[in-house]
């Protein structure tokens, strides 16, 4: 179950859908949604295909899910839900997985030892949770500051300028609507970090092009075989309740600014391997 929407939102729904049958070897029954779709209708195409999981991609598709009381419910392809939705199905969040993330950077500036995030809690708790823990297991310090409007956000920013050291330090952008919001934000973030020399890296691709040093993004096919995994494992397993929660995206390409490394002085040999790179 996927939202009815146009391109080029629709290829990525339609590459997650290619990697779910890919894994399952078959051809799987796809329902583009809407806001109007006829849910009874649906529900009803569901029961007589006697369908026992439901892949549910984006959020018009998990919330068309939630109206089926139709199986089980996979959800990926959501940047986040309420972790009190979360607790009853399987979400595999947009959000690159910290740990991937860190490692990333440390192997482009082996000189890290900080990492700065400035978060909204009502939206990345969850993840920031996540993120000390692999910045503990990677011997880095988090440094985390909340923020839940712009302007406390902007101190933030301009509190991690003001002490930041490019020798060692990071800034870290997650995917966050509040703390990373793209019109006042970025632009801020972008020109003090290049004229300070500080390496910023991102949960969202578009912030690559913008001028940020790298980031990570969904494999889209191979996050819909993750998803397929996750059904297969629902229909197989009686212990339905251990496959549920908030997850981070495992399975990930990355995207690298070859102008912002020059500037930051990073070694070329390091930037090898990456899946796409700017300027194109």
């Amino acid at each position: 179950v996927y939202p009815d929407i146009g391109e080029p939102y629709r290829d990525i729904f339609e590459e997650i859908i290619r990697g779910v049958e890919d894994k399952v070897g078959t051809q799987v029954s796809s329902y583009p949604v809407s806001s109007d779709t006829d849910i009874a209708g649906l529900k009803d195409s569901l029961q007589r295909d006697k369908t026992k999981v439901v892949i549910a991609l984006g959020r018009q598709g998990m919330k068309t899910a939630a109206q089926l009381n139709t199986g089980s419910v996979v959800v990926g392809g959501v940047l986040t839900v309420p972790e009190d939705e979360a607790r009853r199905q399987p979400v595999i969040t947009l959000s690159p997985d910290p740990a991937l993330l860190f490692a990333r950077m440390k192997a482009l500036m082996p000189t890290m030892k900080r990492i700065f995030v400035v978060y909204n809690p009502g939206f990345n708790e969850w993840l920031i949770k996540l993120a000390k823990v692999a910045a503990s297991a990677q011997d880095l310090e988090l440094m985390v500051y909340q923020a839940q409007d712009l302007r406390s956000a902007v101190e933030s920013y301009q509190k991690i300028f003001s002490e930041a050291d490019g020798r060692k330090d990071v800034l870290w952008l997650p995917q966050d609507p509040t703390t990373v919001e793209e019109s006042s934000i970025l632009p801020l973030v972008l020109q003090e970090s290049w004229n300070q020399g500080i390496a910023v890296f991102s949960s969202n691709f578009g912030h690559v092009r913008r001028g940020v040093l790298f980031a990570l993004y969904p494999d889209n096919e191979a996050l819909g075989k993750r998803l397929a995994g996750l059904a297969e494992d629902i229909l197989n397993s009686e212990a339905k309740t251990e496959y549920t929660g908030l997850m981070t995206l495992l399975d990930v390409q990355s995207a690298v600014n070859f102008r912002t490394a020059k500037h930051l002085g990073i070694n070329p040999s390091r930037l090898k391997n990456f899946d796409t790179t700017f300027p194109e």
